[in-house]
């Protein structure tokens, strides 16, 4: 997730606007910024690795002559954070600079087939391959809007672009596909944006892009096509929002602004090169032991991740704290052991020591981050990217969700390749994971005010169980997780069989205890635990398959999850967990961005 900024201004420089601008947009990425104008049909660029701020101090964006320009604050994906990838890309000629957001799947054989040609990158970057295309049109004859509009029928994944051309002094083009984009009206100045928060402060009046649409921009006109060419009348909208508020997208916290992003964040994520896949999946087959290591939820999404391996790829693995590894493991590693460390920022201490450790023994060290250029990805001997973009609320949801897309992608490839899976079977599960973001937006859509309610209904409570069986004790741990990370109430997450093993003393009339019930092999089971505990006047909240007809009977709050193999079931039957945990916060008069104690990212041992 990048930030993307153009403006067509009638009569006045817009550098300092464009700055201006991607500060406000800097929440969506910040390792690296840059700007190009255009001036007497020519471009001029500024850009570096780093900060907006600390860039600025050095290259002085203001400077930048020209009333049309476009800006870009990075979070990257393709090619380590460099001046050389930061952007504007340009093409060979210098006179045609794109900013990208998103991912462009098929990168590869279109550089290879452009470099064939004689085009000459400059960079490691998915995104380059825009410019280079749109240069091939232009000399063909075509103007700026039609040489993106061929342009765009060539890419396969997700963007928001705009594209400035030195021939055409006065005009931007942009154009959105599964990636967010809008544009802004003002009265000396016409706006492009990743986001609103950005050109807030000149204008509120707004035109919302759809995927498949194309808007040319000049200081005076907003014109919008599709990709056939065809013009199309779109409504201006007026948006009452604070600049604060318009940062967080409308949402009153980021957390549940990145609640809501999941949908997207899942869907970019099932866009991973399948060579990357294969990666892990060769070295995972060689391997005469697995283990996931990681801290926090990221080892909850490694605890999801050992009973993925387990039941579909019939693989034995192991989940454990990246604290505990180096002691629990001592000198028994070698060449043959595998470790898939499991880090959101890259930079968690306690995972970067445990894969320390391993590598001393010769293991070979795996890597899901969301952080490119991270440290773990430079101990890693394969890494991959989670495509979540930055997380800005301190505790995880949607990277919590994106790691698990990522290790279900993996189990199905290992399961295939090792024989677990015929080719039929593979296919339907894949088939049913790249439905899950639209079944988890629909999960947010149907139960988020039932969250809300719930949450007014048990806010008060002192203490929670969160229990499930199987798959599902990673979902509960992680339930309990969110709950006491943001609200403060101690919450407990436990495998429901163990629940009658100690737990169930601390049972009373009231008591909440949540249980999550996928209708896996563990259902009957699960029932005869929520007995246990409704015998004892426990209240009883349970998430379950749609189609479920029994928990619901015994349960005095039920969340009713969309049909989905019960493999899958932790991506989707959190969600109304993280809900739930966000509203109980802010119910108590708490702020879920940032709880006390916790930090992003933990540096120190």
């Amino acid at each position: 997730m990048c930030g993307i900024i153009g403006i067509a201004s009638n009569n006045q420089k817009v550098a300092s606007l464009l700055r201006e601008c991607l500060k406000r947009l800097e929440y969506r990425g910040y390792d690296s910024v840059g700007i190009t104008t255009i001036y007497n049909s020519t471009l001029h660029t500024k850009k570096d690795k780093g900060k907006i701020d600390e860039i600025h101090k050095k290259l002085n964006f203001d400077s930048l002559p020209g009333h049309v320009g476009i800006g870009h604050t990075r979070w990257a994906t393709h090619g380590a954070p460099s001046k050389h990838n930061a952007h504007p890309h340009t093409d060979c000629t210098e006179k045609i600079a794109v900013v990208h957001n998103g991912i462009i799947e098929n990168f590869l054989e279109l550089r290879r087939q452009l470099e064939k040609e004689g085009h000459v990158f400059r960079s490691e970057t998915d995104s380059e391959v825009i410019s280079h295309l749109i240069e091939n049109y232009v000399k063909r004859g075509y103007n700026l809007a039609d040489a993106v509009r061929e342009t765009l029928k060539q890419l396969k994944g997700s963007y928001a672009i705009a594209v400035i051309y030195a021939d055409e002094p006065n005009k931007i083009v942009c154009a959105r596909k599964d990636s967010p984009l809008v544009i802004g009206i003002g009265e000396k100045a016409v706006y492009c944006a990743s986001d609103i928060p950005a050109f807030l402060p000149m204008t509120n009046r707004v035109i919302f892009l759809n995927d498949g649409e194309i808007a040319v921009l000049t200081p005076y006109s907003v014109t919008v096509q599709n990709l056939n060419g065809e013009i199309l009348t779109k409504e201006v909208k007026v948006i009452n929002w604070t600049a604060e508020m318009a940062q967080k997208g409308g949402f009153p916290h980021f957390i549940l602004k990145e609640i809501h992003e999941q949908p997207r964040a899942i869907k970019d994520t099932l866009r991973v090169r399948p060579e990357y896949v294969n990666v892990f999946v060769e070295n995972l087959m060689k391997a005469n032991r697995i283990y996931f290591v990681a801290a926090g939820t990221s080892y909850h999404a490694g605890l999801t991740g050992a009973y993925m391996f387990s039941n579909l790829a019939k693989t034995y693995s192991q989940a454990i704290i990246a604290s505990e590894f180096p002691e629990l493991v001592g000198e028994t590693l070698d060449e043959n052991a595998v470790i898939i460390a499991i880090t959101q920022s890259g930079e968690t201490a306690d995972t970067l020591n445990a894969v320390r450790h391993a590598a001393k023994y010769g293991a070979k060290i795996l890597a899901i981050t969301n952080v490119l250029g991270s440290s773990i990805t430079r101990i890693a001997h394969h890494t991959i990217y989670m495509q979540a973009g930055p997380e800005i609320g301190v505790v995880a949801t949607k990277t919590f969700t994106t790691q698990l897309a990522t290790l279900a992608l993996i189990t199905i490839n290992l399961a295939k390749q090792n024989g677990s899976l015929a080719e039929t079977e593979t296919k339907q599960l894949l088939s049913e994971l790249y439905q899950i973001p639209q079944k988890v937006k629909e999960i947010i859509e149907v139960h988020e005010e039932k969250a809300k309610t719930m949450a007014e209904r048990y806010y008060l409570k002192s203490n929670f169980y969160f229990l499930g069986r199987g798959i599902s004790t990673a979902t509960a741990l992680e339930g309990a997780l969110k709950l006491k990370e943001i609200s403060y109430i101690h919450a407990e997450g436990y495998p429901a069989g163990e629940s009658k093993h100690g737990p169930i003393a601390l049972i009373e009339p009231g008591y909440p205890c949540v249980f999550i019930a996928p209708p896996d092999e563990t259902h009957k089971h699960i029932i005869g635990n929520i007995m246990e505990m409704k015998a004892r006047g426990a209240e009883i909240i349970a998430v379950v398959d749609q189609k479920d007809q029994k928990v619901p009977q015994l349960a005095d709050v039920t969340f009713k999850i969309p049909s989905t193999f019960p493999i899958f079931s932790p991506i989707t039957y959190i969600i109304p967990l993280q809900l739930f945990s966000y509203y109980v916060a802010v119910k108590r008069g708490v702020d879920p961005d940032k709880p006390r104690n916790l930090a992003k990212s933990v540096t120190v041992m």
